[in-house]
């Protein structure tokens, strides 16, 4: 569990970089084009083909492009239908999807029912913490998000379950999940990107040099390592704990205002779900 709380950590703080230096500045489709492509490459040096099947290097390339690829064509989609508050509501539902998917693929008997809860604990934690009134027209990019968290849920679970050996040799193989997500953001770039917002200042290109480097190479790697250590329960939970941390970061870095209330009574029962994921008989 500390690896998912360290990566969540990790992107808490990353998201308020991109919030500060990135948006609205460089092109979405660009800068993670830009991340995956830098990732790409971090992995490269270490890549051994040999240690994997044919079979299985397509399916953890295909991971990636669902994972990251189609999931950040989805959800900068739908950013021509939603406000920025509405876009964090929506993503809410990730949990729910964690276990709807491992249940209904994986597992030969149902899930146990403390993990459905912990699950929608979670949804009800970050609901607490992000509720806004929504727009009147929020049809479209509901529907969107709601693609980019199953796709974002999907490519967890099936790093989970797909059998890739060791630590080390998962890392050795790493590097397929960021062809495929590289791929897939390519394809993205060539069709929607506006490409005279490109990163124009060494601080963009520090922040896009950290952000494929650490949050996107050493980060994922970190996360879909960590799905494989626990239950699906707490990858389910944790994937929604990144909103009170990211509201945390805002406010201790950048001094954003945050509801405190709102804030602590989500966190608490964000918390509680993470818990109730964590107790019972061993199972993953």
């Amino acid at each position: 569990m500390w690896i998912l709380w360290a990566v969540t950590a990790l992107w808490a703080a990353s998201f308020s970089l991109i919030g500060e230096f990135l948006a609205g500045q460089v092109d979405g489709y660009i800068a993670v084009f830009i991340r995956m492509l830098l990732a790409l490459v971090l992995f490269l040096p270490l890549w051994r083909p040999k240690r994997l099947a044919l079979k299985k290097q397509l399916i953890l390339a295909a991971i990636g492009a669902i994972q990251i690829g189609i999931m950040y064509l989805l959800l900068y989609h739908a950013f021509l239908y939603l406000s920025v508050a509405e876009v964090l509501l929506f993503t809410i539902f990730t949990p729910l999807y964690v276990t709807l998917i491992d249940d209904v693929l994986f597992q030969r008997r149902h899930l146990p029912r403390r993990w459905w809860a912990a699950a929608a604990l979670a949804v009800l934690g970050a609901l607490v913490i992000r509720f806004n009134p929504l727009s009147s027209d929020f049809i479209t990019g509901f529907l969107l998000i709601q693609g980019a968290n199953l796709c974002f849920a999907a490519g967890q679970v099936f790093y989970k379950r797909l059998p890739l050996g060791s630590e080390r040799n998962q890392l050795h193989v790493f590097a397929l999940f960021f062809m495929g997500a590289t791929v897939t953001t390519a394809i993205a770039l060539f069709s929607f990107a506006n490409f005279s917002m490109q990163p124009a200042t060494s601080l963009q290109w520090g922040v896009l040099l950290w952000l494929g480097l650490v949050a996107s190479g050493v980060g994922y790697l970190a996360w879909n390592l960590a799905s494989k250590r626990v239950n699906t329960a707490q990858l389910a939970t944790m994937n929604n704990m990144l909103i009170p941390a990211g509201l945390l970061v805002n406010f201790a870095f950048w001094g954003s205002q945050v509801d405190w209330l709102r804030l602590a009574i989500g966190a608490a029962i964000l918390g509680s779900a993470v818990f109730l994921a964590s107790t019972g008989k061993r199972l993953n």
